[in-house]
């Protein structure tokens, strides 16, 4: 099956610590690839509880160096290759996450996969059948950058991360599914993240098929993130969900398959 699986929907320091919600990042099934997206803490503990094999990934991907995004990197890591093993996968990650002082990828894990490869501006790069894109870099502390995935069947995904907006979103991120990083219920923060009207302008501008939130912050989890997203469905005509830990996402129909929730949480999501 072609899908997205949720491992996580909290985003920033306050949601992640308390973990409200889980922080693991977006397991993509895909033409025949598996990627895991921003492996925060716990992705590790969250894909093994849904059953899934990071044995089977064949890469992971850092948009950015922040401990939401690449928490469980280096046990992702070492999963995918068996412990060490098994020498092979790729690891996209930008400059800053690999080099200098403080990278967040531990040097000595690097000899056991295949490659590393450094996400840039305008960057191009293949897993299997599927392309990723990194078609610009977001305005966000480090080096960051949203990530688009193409098919040769015209299925095309687009995960913008975080960022403050800005004019070039609306060139580049166009797609069937577009998932977006809403910290902020409302815009003016002086936080270099999406708030909810500025994500729904976004929406309504790019028209995707479905779009989907997720990485919520405090103010976004308090105003109910599930209401939020039906607002946004009136208001822009698209189909608008925010995701929930566990959901998947078919990628053939565009429906959600399995949509668990935590007891006491999310009831009415």
């Amino acid at each position: 099956m072609d899908r997205l699986i949720f491992l996580g929907t909290a985003g920033a320091r306050v949601m992640v610590s308390k973990q409200l919600t889980a922080s693991g990042g977006v397991w993509i099934e895909l033409a025949g690839s598996t990627i895991l997206l921003d492996p925060g803490p716990g992705s590790l503990v969250q894909a093994t509880k849904r059953g899934l094999r990071p044995d089977t990934l064949d890469a992971i991907v850092l948009s950015h160096r922040h401990l939401d995004h690449s928490g469980d990197a280096n046990v992702m890591v070492e999963a995918m290759t068996g412990g060490g093993l098994r020498r092979g996968g790729l690891l996209l990650a930008p400059e800053d996450a690999l080099e200098g002082d403080d990278p967040v990828v531990l040097r000595y894990l690097r000899p056991f996969l295949a490659r590393i490869e450094t996400l840039t501006e305008g960057g191009t790069y293949h897993v299997g059948a599927l392309t990723l894109r990194t078609p610009v870099r977001h305005q966000h502390p480090g080096q960051t950058f949203g990530v688009i995935v193409e098919t040769e069947a015209l299925l095309r995904l687009a995960f913008l991360v975080d960022t403050r907006p800005f004019a070039a979103l609306e060139q580049h991120y166009r797609a069937d599914v577009l998932v977006l990083n809403v910290v902020r219920l409302e815009p003016g923060s002086g936080y270099d993240h999406l708030s909810i009207p500025e994500a729904q302008e976004l929406i309504g501008a790019l028209r995707p098929r479905l779009a989907l939130l997720t990485h919520f912050g405090m103010t976004v989890w308090r105003a109910h993130p599930w209401e939020l997203a039906a607002r946004m469905s009136d208001a822009t005509g698209i189909r608008v969900l925010a995701a929930r830990d566990g959901m998947t996402i078919d990628l053939q129909t565009l429906e959600v398959q399995k949509a668990p929730r935590r007891a006491g949480r999310e009831v009415g999501a």
